[in-house]
């Protein structure tokens, strides 16, 4: 698999799914695993260490409230860490979103908008890291985002007809 997606609870796994059906989407392997940075950190770690023998490439880490799971996975691993902050808790997401992007200086975390949406984006930007070595994957980035373009266009002139 190229690419781990690691979830803080099952409850985040409705977030989790828009980048399991991105990455599909492009035919990227993947695993999908629930650990905690709070609750199980020694499975966490000894997940990143597995996946990492089994050459994963790029771990997503999906967690919401503190959302500390971006950050131990990158403490463990040199490979690219994407966090996907959760909205849940009483402050609405912010609490997961500056746990997952205030890291340390030397332990990054690329950190994506909060639910489906940043999901949806850590996959695309686990792809176009993929896609650095593999000009066939970088080809149906190319496709993406000319349907993309199209789709665009498309709604302007549907809309255009409205008038």
């Amino acid at each position: 698999m190229d690419v781990v997606i690691f979830i803080g609870s099952e409850s985040d796994f409705d977030i989790a799914k828009n980048a399991i059906e991105t990455l599909r989407k492009f035919d990227i392997p993947f695993a999908l695993e629930i650990c905690s940075a709070h609750r199980s950190p020694e499975r966490t770690l000894k997940l990143v260490r597995k996946f990492e023998d089994e050459g994963a490439e790029v771990f997503i880490a999906v967690a919401g409230k503190a959302a500390h799971l971006a950050g131990v996975v990158a403490a463990h691993t040199v490979r690219p860490v994407i966090g996907v902050p959760v909205e849940s808790g009483g402050l609405g997401g912010l609490d997961a979103l500056l746990s997952t992007v205030q890291m340390p200086k030397g332990v990054p975390v690329a950190t994506m908008g909060t639910g489906e949406t940043g999901a949806a984006n850590a996959a695309l930007l686990a792809v176009e890291i993929l896609s650095l070595k593999k000009p066939a994957l970088r080809k149906k980035l190319l496709e993406h985002k000319k349907k993309m373009a199209s789709q665009v266009e498309a709604d302007s002139e549907k809309l255009k007809k409205t008038l």
